[in-house]
């Protein structure tokens, strides 16, 4: 689907130069002089490089749309990760390129959703929020409360995260998966 130059948005997905980009960052320009312009920050969503374009009104761009599929994470072997289509049954096994840094959340049956295109993953899309055990934390000084103050934490995922300080070892937290950050005491 073609769309206007400047009505390209964060999220989008557009088919530029021979590949597939997702617009990080924009920013609308109105030099003094000559047309106005919008400032896109590219991201490529097969080897992850970026790329800064701008795109003027009366110029079109191929706006793509990418399927959303439910899947459940299986297993991990070695650097493989093997996920099963929740319709069909099917398996798929994508490496840890493919799947990127949230690789650190997965779970043994965990619902995700991938994004495809032409019938090949190109993400994954983890659930918003995790609940985790913390492994290893600091304990509390006394008198240490007076100003909201948090302290480091390590999850069973072997991530670090900032948490309250009447967050003990053993308790489990809810995490952001987003950016590994700290949400609640899971109930």
């Amino acid at each position: 689907m073609k769309i206007d130059g400047n009505a390209v948005r964060p999220g989008n997905v557009i088919e530029h130069k021979g590949g597939l980009w997702r617009a990080v960052k924009i920013q609308h320009t109105q030099p003094g002089k000559g047309g106005a312009y919008l400032q896109v920050e590219l991201k490529n969503l097969r080897d992850g490089s970026k790329l800064n374009e701008r795109f003027r009104s009366s110029e079109k761009v191929e706006k793509v749309r990418l399927e959303q599929r439910d899947y459940q994470f299986l297993f991990m072997d070695g650097d493989m990760f093997t996920f099963m289509d929740t319709e069909s049954y099917e398996q798929i096994a994508l490496t840890r390129a493919d799947v990127g840094e949230q690789s650190v959340f997965l779970r043994d049956g965990m619902d995700v959703q991938l994004e495809m295109y032409d019938g090949a993953p190109l993400g994954v899309h983890l659930p918003e929020q995790v609940e985790l055990t913390v492994t290893e934390t600091e304990p509390v000084v006394k008198g240490q409360t007076a100003s909201s103050s948090y302290k480091p934490a390590r999850m069973e995922n072997g991530v670090r995260v900032m948490v309250p300080p009447f967050v003990n070892e053993g308790d489990r937290i809810i995490v952001a998966t987003e950016d590994s950050s700290y949400v609640k005491r899971a109930d």
